[in-house]
């Protein structure tokens, strides 16, 4: 198939309305705009979302929701990234971004509980998860807040 043999589907393109092009067209005189009135005027219309002066949708809805601009974002780290240290490491944030599990701290890091954890260690967050709680001391390591 070459570009040149491209032809588009049939019933896929539709012939352009020719308005004003006289009384046999169907489509003369008033162009299918009827007699007079604001649509029948160049530029004529109105914006989007107007009801004719009745109060509109947009305003008849009650405004909901609000950002809390005291909100916490933690960068989260699942617990089988953790696998990647060897036994006994103490996992601090500091270490964590150095090794580039984390790229960015944001307001601290939280340690979830995804995946599974073959080493023993000491890990000290922010936040975490209580099933990540559970497979750290299942693998006999530690957890502390900081």
């Amino acid at each position: 198939m070459k570009i040149h043999e491209l032809t588009p589907a049939p019933g896929s393109r539709h012939s352009r309305k020719r308005v004003g092009r006289g009384i046999g067209s169907g489509h003369g005189k008033t162009s299918g705009r009827g007699h007079k009135g604001q649509w029948a005027r160049s530029g004529g219309g109105v914006r989007p979302g107007f009801e004719g002066g009745q109060n509109p949708l947009y305003r008849r809805l009650p405004k909901r929701g609000f950002t809390n601009i005291h909100r916490k974002e933690y960068a989260v780290v699942n617990v089988e990234e953790l696998n990647r240290f060897a036994a006994g490491t103490e996992v601090t944030p500091e270490l964590l971004l150095e090794t580039g599990v984390v790229k960015n701290p944001r307001d601290g890091i939280k340690i979830l509980g995804d995946g599974d954890l073959q080493v023993q260690l000491t890990v000290k967050a922010n936040k975490f998860s209580q099933s990540a709680v559970e497979k750290i001391q299942a693998a006999g390591g530690k957890t502390e807040v900081i």
